[in-house]
C-alpha cells in the first residue's frame, strides 16, 4: 500500500476531468441555428452570461423521486427551466420545446464534452501506485453515458453522483456516501475539484483532505491548496505521507 495515509483519491467530474467543448453558450447557439437564432460570437457570450445567471439562481438539483424514469423527468424539467430562462434573457424563438429536446440530448453524448489532456496519465499513475479512485459529482443521470463515451470508467472504482446520492456538494452527505463505498475514514481520502465551495469547502467540512485544480491561476486565496495541472496530484498525495 502507498506510504501516504491517503487510500482513495476522489475527483469532481465537469471542470476537473472533462469540460464542454468551447462553451455552453456556443453549444446552445449551434443547436439553435436551425431555429433561426443568429450565429455570432456576441450572441454566444450573451448566452454564456445568461446561463451563468440562470444556473446560479436554480434550486439544488435534488429530487425525492428515485424511480429512474420519474427521476429523469424531474431532471429534464429542472433543465428546461434553466434553458428557458437563458433564452428568456436573450430572446425567445419559435420551436423552443423542440430545440430543448435537441440540446438536452446533445449534452448526454461525447459530442459536446472533452477530457482534459492531463487526465489519462494522472489516473494511470495513481492506479499504478495503488490508490483507489472515485468520482464525486453534482450531475444528473446523463453523467453515466458521458462517462462511458469518454472512456473514463476503466479507471474508477466508485461513482457518487448527486442525482442518485440524494445530496449535492457541498453537503457532507454526498462525501460520506462516497467514503462508504470504499470503507475508509475521511482522513484516508483526498478530493480534487475545481470549485471552492462545492469541492474544497465541502470536502474539508466532511473531514477529507482537498485540493483545487486551478488551471487558469484564478484562485487568490493563499490558504487554499491549489494545483495547476492534474499531474501534480500524485505528488500531493505522497507528500502527505511526510506530514
Amino acid at each position: 500500500m502507498p506510504a501516504s495515509p491517503i487510500k482513495v483519491v476522489f475527483f469532481d467530474a465537469s471542470g476537473t476531468l472533462f469540460h464542454v467543448k468551447g462553451s455552453v453558450g456556443e453549444v446552445y447557439l449551434r443547436y439553435a441555428e436551425k431555429y433561426g437564432v443568429p450565429q455570432s460570437s456576441g450572441m454566444a457570450e450573451k448566452l454564456n452570461q445568461a446561463f451563468r445567471e440562470a444556473f446560479a439562481k436554480a434550486p439544488p438539483s435534488v429530487f425525492a423521486e428515485t424511480r429512474p424514469e420519474k427521476l429523469k423527468q424531474c431532471e429534464r424539467l429542472w433543465w428546461f427551466d434553466i434553458v428557458h430562462a437563458v433564452f428568456y434573457r436573450v430572446g425567445m424563438f419559435d420551436g423552443f420545446d423542440d430545440y430543448f429536446e435537441d440540446v438536452h440530448a446533445a449534452f448526454s453524448t461525447a459530442e459536446v464534452w472533452e477530457v482534459y489532456a492531463d487526465v489519462p496519465d494522472t489516473l494511470e499513475t495513481l492506479k499504478a501506485r495503488g490508490y483507489e479512485l472515485g468520482i464525486i459529482s453534482n450531475f444528473d443521470t446523463r453523467f453515466f453515458p458521458i462517462f462511458r463515451a469518454l472512456n473514463l470508467e476503466r479507471w474508477f472504482d466508485s461513482v457518487t453522483v448527486s442525482c442518485t446520492a440524494g445530496a449535492v456538494k457541498p453537503s457532507p452527505n454526498i462525501f460520506h456516501r462516497a467514503l462508504a463505498q470504499h470503507v475508509v475514514e475521511p482522513a484516508e481520502a483526498l478530493h480534487v475539484g475545481d470549485r471552492q465551495l462545492e469541492d474544497y469547502e465541502g470536502a474539508t467540512a466532511a473531514g477529507l483532505s482537498a485540493v483545487l485544480i486551478d488551471r487558469d491561476g484564478a484562485v487568490t486565496d493563499d490558504g487554499i491548496p491549489c494545483i495547476r495541472h492534474l499531474g501534480e496530484v500524485a505528488g500531493v498525495v505522497e507528500g502527505m505521507g511526510a506530514m
